[in-house]
């Protein structure tokens, strides 16, 4: 028998005059409370109420251990209290994932703001291109691109990350500008191997319809910077996200190639690790991120 919940109602016994009256409370019946004050009695080996027609009345034995009780329950309800509030509001140490560029560009300005709307919250920001288990690494919240597939996990949709094909001015002059993505073969592609790591480039035409080409390059790297800045350099043609392309598309150092056709976008997700009692703070997060990520979105977030 739950001893807490028998003082609780030991409590409410004493303090309404009334075994029905403390059951009405606790939704149950008059000989379940009665049951849990004659047990509490019993291990006590002590009477602690004396009943009457007129009502109870506590022994002196009874008025001590009400005492201590109310003091236990009061205490227990303290701390209910304490754990609800803190899970509801935005406060404590928030863990945000993501991956390394579109940490360095977008998240850290995003959660910087943030934190300046939410001064009791400390964050830990943790970048990794690699898969990473939340619950393992202790992740609150993730920020991930692409399809989601670990359903036990709950996310956010927050919008969609295009890509872009780019390269320099320069480049361009002596190599030629393709004017179909068959052209993109005779071309020297800076593969970002995390993504087009099967050299293979796929896009659509402005009609939807899927094109595949098959790419062949001298640079090939897991990093989004330094694919970015080899295409700069005009050592030949790119598929970037825009969010990484556009400021060197703003500045000129990188032309848009194939501007008739898209290649895939990504999802982003807001990621956690349980679709239940989210915390407060991880809430008030995807709050504060969902709707950032409308149309054009990298032009206002991203960051050089």
């Amino acid at each position: 028998m739950d001893r807490l919940q028998a003082m609780e109602m030991f409590v409410r016994v004493v303090e309404t005059g009334s075994f029905s009256k403390a059951a009405r409370e606790f939704n149950t019946t008059q000989p379940t409370v009665t049951k849990h004050v004659a047990a509490a009695e019993a291990r006590l080996k002590v009477r602690l109420l004396n009943r009457n027609t007129r009502g109870v009345s506590l022994t002196e034995p009874g008025a001590l251990y009400y005492e201590k009780c109310k003091s236990i329950v009061r205490e227990v309800e303290e701390a209910d209290s304490v754990v609800r509030r803190r899970q509801s509001q935005a406060q404590g140490l928030l863990r945000i994932g993501t991956s390394v560029a579109f940490g360095r560009r977008v998240v850290v300005p995003l959660a910087l703001e943030f934190m300046a709307r939410h001064p009791q919250v400390q964050v830990d920001l943790s970048f990794e291109d690699r898969y990473v288990d939340l619950v393992a690494q202790g992740i609150d919240v993730a920020v991930r691109m692409g399809k989601l597939a670990d359903s036990t996990l709950g996310a956010r949709f927050l919008g969609m990350n295009p890509w872009v094909l780019v390269a320099a001015p320069g480049y361009l002059r002596e190599a030629g500008t393709p004017r179909r993505p068959a052209e993109l073969s005779g071309h020297n592609a800076l593969i970002y191997s995390s993504v087009q790591g099967d050299d293979i480039w796929r896009l659509f035409t402005h009609k939807g319809e899927p094109v595949t080409v098959p790419v062949t390059g001298r640079l090939r790297s897991n990093n989004l910077s330094a694919v970015l800045a080899a295409a700069r350099e005009g050592l030949g043609i790119a598929a970037l996200p825009r969010y990484v392309a556009q400021a060197s598309l703003d500045s000129g150092q990188v032309l848009e190639v194939l501007k008739d056709h898209n290649l895939p976008e990504q999802e982003i997700h807001a990621v956690f690790p349980s679709p239940k009692l989210v915390p407060g703070k991880v809430q008030a997060f995807i709050a504060f991120l969902q709707g950032r990520f409308g149309e054009r979105w990298w032009e206002t977030l991203a960051k050089a």
